[in-house]
């Protein structure tokens, strides 16, 4: 029980080392910005609402790698577990025994049904693993990986977006974050916050909804979610956007990096993969920050992440800032410690935006539960459990949840 304990105040903990850049030829072409028709059939009129799918932590890697049809070779270099099958076993004693091989679309559950339920014009994850058959592991004793052929398990839900800037994707080295990147544009997934070269990771990701439409998705993540300086994109290094701080000089760089890009009329999401892994407090700088990139970049949604369960929602000027979406998908069911904060319990993000200002129509949450490595509609209970938590966190941010008789909850702003 102590080992398992000590496992959890080391995850997202990162030991800088040192690893050769390789395949970076590969990973320049695998990372050039292209712009992707969504997969979506919602087709925006001007002036016509658009709604997303957005959420945090997607970690398809690991134990769950093991399940889906493909798995990668099980070894693992952790202090407390040598194999990833270790956390099938502690799933199965918490939960019951888990199948496998699953079918790609197994992991999603209930999400599928409503995804398929709401016309969503882009659907936005954070995809924090590898995506690789490379067994170089960089030494940071925690090393996430999905095998390439198990990129269905991705298709499957359609998501079109994939953040990357986050403490998972350069787990196996600049070989794996190669292979990831030419993985998800093979499955022609857009890809954002990892690249070549910092030009690649800090591109947007640019999604075509139709009649002219767009939304670009910006991505970083900072030091303390675990990114270390050495996986820092430079000029000359492949790596993620990693911001050095969250300075209104750092604000001034990324305000001229949307407007850049930026052409009238589009919607602009920035993805930020910030702060620890347990906790509600939100640091005065993160809100300044988010502020910052609704006030000066013209962001309509700051789409936060890292921490290991949702966090409160400010609506700040019609614009929603998502200070943390929690883990969406993980293989930390059996693991104990930390459970005061329910980190089973996710949820579903749906902002609607007037498409012609960005303005927040309504944003509606759909909570969920990880169980048997799938995402589950959460039981009675369990809502309640969120509803009290989200209206205690986000009440400090001026913001109001209600339940639906749907069971979803709807957040409410001044």
């Amino acid at each position: 029980m102590r080992g398992r304990r000590r496992f959890l105040r080391v995850l997202g903990r990162i030991a800088a080392g040192a690893a050769a850049v390789a395949a970076l030829r590969m990973a320049r072409a695998a990372s050039a910005p292209q712009s992707r028709p969504s997969r979506r059939s919602q087709v925006p009129d001007a002036g016509m609402p658009v709604t997303l799918f957005l959420c945090g932590d997607v970690m398809t890697g690991r134990a769950i790698d093991q399940i889906l049809p493909h798995p990668s070779r099980p070894e693992l270099h952790e202090p407390y577990a040598r194999s990833a099958l270790a956390y099938l076993t502690l799933a199965g004693d918490a939960n019951g025994e888990i199948p496998r091989p699953v079918a790609f679309a197994y992991v999603w559950g209930d999400a599928l049904a409503e995804l398929e339920q709401r016309r969503t014009a882009a659907r936005i994850v954070n995809l924090e693993t590898s995506v690789t058959r490379s067994d170089s592991p960089w030494p940071k004793g925690i090393n996430y990986r999905m095998h390439p052929d198990n990129v269905g398990c991705l298709t499957a839900a359609g998501i079109d977006c994939c953040a990357l800037a986050n403490n998972h994707v350069l787990d196996w080295g600049h070989d794996g974050l190669a292979e990831t990147l030419a993985t998800l544009r093979r499955a022609r997934i857009a890809i954002v916050g990892a690249g070549a070269d910092l030009d690649a990771a800090q591109a947007p990701a640019v999604l075509s909804l139709g009649n002219g439409a767009r939304v670009l998705v910006f991505a970083a993540a900072t030091g303390d979610s675990g990114v270390p300086a050495a996986w820092a994109a430079t000029a000359k290094r492949a790596g993620v956007h990693r911001l050095p701080d969250l300075s209104e000089k750092t604000l001034a760089r990324m305000t001229g990096l949307v407007q850049r890009h930026r052409r009238p009329g589009d919607r602009v999401v920035f993805s930020l993969h910030w702060g620890g892994n347990w906790g509600h407090a939100i640091p005065g700088t993160q809100r300044a920050f988010a502020h910052g990139l609704i006030d000066e970049a013209g962001v309509d949604i700051v789409h936060g992440h890292s921490s290991h369960h949702p966090r409160a929602i400010e609506v700040y000027r019609d614009r929603p800032i998502l200070y943390g979406c929690g883990d969406f998908l993980n293989d930390y069911e059996g693991i104990e410690g930390q459970e005061q904060y329910r980190s089973e319990l996710g949820l579903m993000y749906f902002p609607t935006l007037d498409a012609a200002t960005g303005h927040l129509h309504k944003l509606e949450l759909v909570p969920t539960r990880i169980r048997n490595f799938r995402v589950s509609r959460a039981g009675r209970e369990d809502r309640e459990w969120l509803l009290a938590m989200l209206r205690r966190e986000c009440r400090v941010f001026g913001s109001d949840i209600s339940a639906s008789e749907e069971g979803a909850f709807v957040v409410h702003w001044k």
